[in-house]
């Protein structure tokens, strides 16, 4: 099979950048050609490239992910940016709805200083999370929000989070990739699609210091909900975002 050949199946099953995915499932073959029949099958069969290739692209790094975890989204990246901005020198940030640890890595490899910890409900995304952040020196643990985290209580410089925020009736017209590749979950946002950012802003006003900033990725369509969220727990919030990621993060501070 020719790199030509598989960029025409590629583009055959709709992949709109059917030239660079070609190069990087042959990358990923190392030059095997069984293993590159395999991996192009796995991805004209719909699976998301990110598991197929067995990574993420995110913020300048290789994020690992694996079929039945959450992919990080690049929009995510100026999360990862304006808490990196906001930490104090030697301060501490907890990633809430952490996933496979994308933004603590960001922040990590930006801020050597900082103590970061990563918290997750799904145990296939912690022991992800775990492997990449251990060696950067952060740490990764299996919580509900900051169910496991009730020793950080009013210490934390900065809560960063991507917590699911798509409307429960908008599930079924994502991406077929996201839609049957993502545990629903890292997905789902509740009938309005707050639920969880209300969650995480909650977490905040309990584990934020005073004068600490919340970080919380959202949409246009939701950025008003969530500002007015923030307000609920005490916090005062403003709205950054940046048109070339397209993204929009609520910024809250205790």
């Amino acid at each position: 099979m020719t790199e030509h050949d598989a960029v025409a199946r590629l583009r055959a099953a709709g992949c709109v950048f059917a030239e660079d995915e070609a190069g990087l499932i042959a990358e990923a073959a190392g030059g095997d050609p069984v293993e590159a029949e395999r991996l192009l099958a796995r991805r004209i069969g719909g699976e998301p490239l990110e598991h197929v290739l067995g990574w993420a692209a995110f913020a300048g790094l290789r994020i690992p992910v694996a079929p039945g975890v959450f992919v990080p989204r690049r929009r995510t990246a100026l999360v990862a940016r304006l808490a990196a901005a906001l930490a104090p020198r030697d301060g501490l940030v907890v990633d809430l709805c952490g996933g496979t640890g994308a933004i603590a890595a960001a922040i990590a490899h930006a801020r050597p200083d900082l103590r970061i910890v990563a918290a997750d409900v799904d145990p296939a995304a912690v022991a992800l999370a775990a492997a990449l952040l251990g060696p950067l020196g952060a740490s990764s643990l299996l919580s509900d929000l900051d169910e496991a985290l009730g020793d950080l209580a009013g210490t934390v410089d900065v809560v960063a989070s991507c917590p699911p925020y798509v409307p429960t009736a908008e599930i079924p017209l994502m991406p077929r990739e996201a839609r049957d590749h993502e545990p629903a979950r890292a997905l789902d946002g509740g009938a309005d699609g707050t639920a969880l950012q209300r969650g995480v802003l909650a977490a905040s006003s309990r584990l934020l210091r005073p004068g600490g900033w919340a970080v919380v990725e959202t949409s246009e369509a939701l950025v008003a909900l969530t500002a007015e969220a923030a307000g609920d727990e005490g916090l005062e919030a403003t709205v950054e975002r940046d048109e070339p990621l397209g993204a929009t993060v609520v910024v809250a501070r205790r």
